[in-house]
């Protein structure tokens, strides 16, 4: 694997790429490693012969009060995962190599009105962050293709959604979320959990699974279900930020001839957030 930091480095690199004509797969992360990662770099592989992962904690994406300090950077661990996955390439800037004219004089990239809903209705200008990073970086690695994990859902319908916008030459693909054995989404923050915490925290999943069921089978109506999910939510110890069915394709609500949705939750647990989705049709 080939570690390179710098901007000019990366352009040197993917442009023997090029001469050799490879396809470049890209998977964007900010560290701290985990299988959902290694999973999001093996499909990568499946789609270009190259594959390039970066390592970038993104100042812009984390809000005021936020854990960006604290947020965990693991490069010995990271290098590991990466190795075992294949990568190819590792991009590991410095915030300089990003952001050369500094944070506040950053062009900005935002995807107008969902950016604000959902999570970005709790997290003002974070999606804002995440849509002006990840373009940067397509526009430095330049790839044929980049892979996001679904467990992000709104994130990775942003970024979609940007790409289109912006007629970048890149086609999106996103990968179902991993989980623990109890269910628990794979999350660099899930190290936060104390002992006691992880063991409530797989009940987030289970909370949607219900709200699922009671829709699709039961016919109970969506404001029903959401409710009755917030109101289980807090019996057990989170403090839910929203939970909220949608239209899976652009993240409206749903109208009566939508049948394919998602379900998605932000919940805190303790001091940490978690966020989390499940995906499901409804019969005709």
């Amino acid at each position: 694997m080939i570690t390179v930091e710098t901007v000019a480095s990366l352009r040197d690199q993917i442009a023997r790429f090029r001469q050799e004509g490879k396809r470049i797969a890209f998977v964007p992360t900010m560290g701290n490693l985990h299988n959902g990662h290694v999973r999001l770099m093996q499909e990568a592989r499946r789609h270009a012969p190259v594959v390039v992962a970066s390592i970038y904690v993104n100042p812009l994406q984390f809000g005021k009060g936020e854990d960006f300090d604290s947020y965990p950077r693991t490069p010995s661990h990271d290098k590991v995962a990466l190795l075992s996955a294949g990568v190819d390439v590792l991009f590991k800037p410095p915030e300089s190599e990003i952001y050369p004219r500094g944070k506040t004089a950053q062009t900005f990239v935002e995807v107008p009105a969902l950016s604000d809903d959902l999570c970005g209705a709790f997290r003002p200008g974070h999606f804002r962050g995440v849509t002006t990073v990840v373009n940067r970086l397509f526009n430095l690695v330049t790839p044929d293709v980049a892979v996001f994990g679904k467990k992000d859902y709104q994130q990775w319908q942003l970024v979609r959604l940007m790409t289109a916008d912006l007629g970048l030459p890149v086609e999106i693909i996103g990968v179902d979320t991993v989980r623990e054995p109890d269910g628990l989404a794979m999350s660099s923050r899930n190290d936060y959990l104390s002992p006691t915490e992880r063991k409530v925290a797989a009940r987030l999943y289970e909370a949607l699974g219900t709200l699922r069921d009671r829709h699709r089978d039961k016919g109970m109506m969506l404001e029903t279900v959401e409710e009755n999910a917030i109101m289980e939510l807090r019996a057990d110890g989170f403090r839910p930020d929203y939970v909220s069915v949608r239209r899976q394709q652009d993240l409206q609500k749903p109208g009566p001839d939508d049948r394919n949705l998602v379900a998605l939750v932000a919940a805190w647990l303790g001091l940490t957030r978690l966020i989390d989705n499940i995906e499901f049709e409804i019969n005709i």
